[in-house]
């Protein structure tokens, strides 16, 4: 596997500044990596640049699932649930160690949205145009039949349910494997970059991108024939900076989602149900907890920090004491939380949650490729829209021709293991390797899991660092993702680690907080920064920590 460090950052820029590129992509999302990963697979000399960590946008702020877009049948969207629902299968396979099939129960009443005939139509539909495999057609179930396969469901009322297939996914692990197999392929990837100015030509064409390190404070100027904008919810403000921001424009909605330990909140199956204002809202157990969203509301405010608000809060927990009362879940109850903007193109006279999730490519005078909306499950799609044009673009203007995508068909990183029906013995066969490594069963699945064909670097890791581990008051597991984040992932920060690479803050809070301390030290040595920056980092951190635990008033 390609070395991928924090390390080196100085080598890689020199790397991605050497010669001009034919594409440079701006946004470390999953569709700027996507992008990066279609356009390099095709012969292109390709570079990426993301102002934050990668996916810390959008792209680790999601419902966590690779869905096909069952909502939105209810809007009429045919096209968009057909074209989802199939790349949903794409996704799986490409990925399968970071995408996992998942039984959703969608339970109707009396008086509510949905229906017996509703439900079966809708869900018929979903697995036609969706595409669906026989195995993971949807089900009809009796009120007694939903109600013991999930208890805690509210008995009033209850007709009976749907049971279908979604895919639940770790979005931030799924945009950072996408990157990593873009290096290994030749792509030239660095996070904290940001774009500040555009260079032009005496055309007035944009032919680069003024820079600056976010770590370092250094500038550069970086040169690409094609330079593409996929920043997600800071599409318009690079539009600004190119002067091009007219016609369609960005409509920013705020999603949360509230996370529950599994012995307060003791889910057995995930859920999808709707509430009195007609919004639909999962419930998804996932490890030892329990997540609940999303909300669908405006947002106007500070786009790189969007934050939960008590009245966020109140609204999910309300819906979730209604589905299931039972439970009488308060704030107290709330283990973590995270909000997360969408990017959806303006439509007028439309609320939220009628705006559509279609994707729009939007083209200046001055070449600068812009794309947004979009849903992560069609985000190979999209760049695949969008690389199309760049390679129509060459063979007009430069007589250039490139292949078609080969995406579909190339498994991102870590998913080398025989694909979806081969991974169970994928598993089986690298469980007993962990273990004669000296990991526990719970353990070497957890790794395997996570990091799936990559896993063999991190049991290299385990057994070579088992005494620094302990010099450095770190359990050996611990140490050997810490490390792996570091020189394969470009982890530079402790959220980084906890956020992007590991999920801990969300999912895990009590790790993060045993852990921080010789988490920060080991990187502080391992990476030389400074006293301020250590500081700076710290401080990051603990604010992360207040804002999941404690909503905005």
């Amino acid at each position: 596997m390609v070395l991928f460090s924090s390390n080196n950052r100085v080598d890689q820029v020199e790397k991605l500044l050497g010669e001009e590129l034919e594409v440079l992509v701006i946004g470390g999302g999953i569709t700027g990596a996507g992008i990066a990963l279609d356009a390099v697979t095709r012969g292109m000399r390709v570079g990426l640049i993301e102002m934050q960590d990668f996916a810390a946008g959008t792209s680790s702020r999601s419902t966590k699932l690779v869905h096909g877009g069952l909502r939105y049948l209810k809007q009429l969207e045919v096209k968009l649930v057909s074209e989802v629902g199939k790349e949903r299968a794409i996704v799986f396979e490409n990925g399968p160690h970071v995408t996992t099939p998942e039984w959703m129960l969608l339970p109707f009443y009396k008086k509510g949205s949905f229906g017996p005939l509703s439900t079966k139509l809708g869900l018929l539909t979903y697995d036609l145009l969706a595409g669906v495999q026989k195995k993971e057609r949807r089900k009809m179930l009796s009120a007694h039949e939903a109600k013991k396969i999930e208890p805690l469901l509210n008995e009033k009322g209850l007709k009976g349910a749907g049971y279908y297939v979604e895919y639940k996914t770790d979005d931030a692990r799924l945009t950072i494997e996408v990157i990593k197999k873009a290096v290994e392929k030749g792509a030239f990837a660095m996070n904290y970059m940001k774009a500040t100015n555009f260079i032009y030509n005496e055309k007035n064409k944009v032919i680069g991108v003024k820079i600056e390190d976010q770590i370092t404070g250094e500038t550069y100027e970086c040169f690409a024939k094609k330079v593409i904008n996929a920043t997600g919810p800071w599409v318009d403000e690079l539009r600004e900076l190119d002067q091009s921001k007219h016609g369609k424009t960005l409509y920013l909605t705020k999603g949360v989602h509230l996370v529950f330990d599994h012995d307060v909140f003791p889910l057995q199956q995930a859920i999808y149900f709707d509430v009195p204002d007609g919004r639909m809202i999962f419930a998804i157990p996932r490890q030892n907890k329990v997540y609940v969203g999303t909300t669908d509301t405006t947002y106007r405010d500070h786009i790189a920090y969007p934050q939960v608000t008590e009245s966020d809060r109140d609204y999910l927990l309300q819906a979730v004491n209604l589905m299931f009362p039972d439970l009488e879940l308060t704030d107290d109850d709330v283990d973590s939380s995270w909000a997360g903007i969408r990017p959806l193109i303006a439509e007028e006279g439309k609320s939220p949650d009628e705006i559509s999730r279609k994707d729009e490519m939007i083209l200046s005078s001055s070449g600068l490729i812009s794309i947004a909306g979009g849903k992560l499950t069609g985000y190979r799609q999209m760049a695949e829209k969008v690389v199309n044009l760049v390679v129509r673009q060459f063979k007009e203007e430069i007589g250039i021709l490139y292949s078609q995508s080969e995406t579909a068909k190339i498994p991102i990183s870590g998913g080398d293991v025989g694909g979806s029906e081969g991974f169970p013995t994928f598993i089986k066969n690298k469980v007993s390797r962990g273990m004669y490594f000296g990991l526990s069963h719970r353990e070497a699945i957890y790794l395997i899991k996570r990091y799936g064909s990559n896993v063999d670097i991190i049991f290299q890791l385990y057994v070579r660092g088992l005494s620094e581990a302990r010099k450095e008051n770190l359990d050996p597991v611990t140490f050997a993702m810490l490390n792996y984040a570091i020189e394969y992932e470009a982890a530079y920060k402790p959220v980084d680690f906890f956020i992007r690479r590991t999920g801990a803050l969300y999912f895990d809070i009590s790790w993060l907080k045993r852990h921080r301390h010789n988490v920060i030290r080991y990187m502080n040595n391992k990476l030389g920064w400074t006293e301020a920056q250590k500081q700076q980092y710290r401080i990051e951190l603990e604010q992360c920590l207040i804002e999941a635990i404690t909503p905005q008033s």
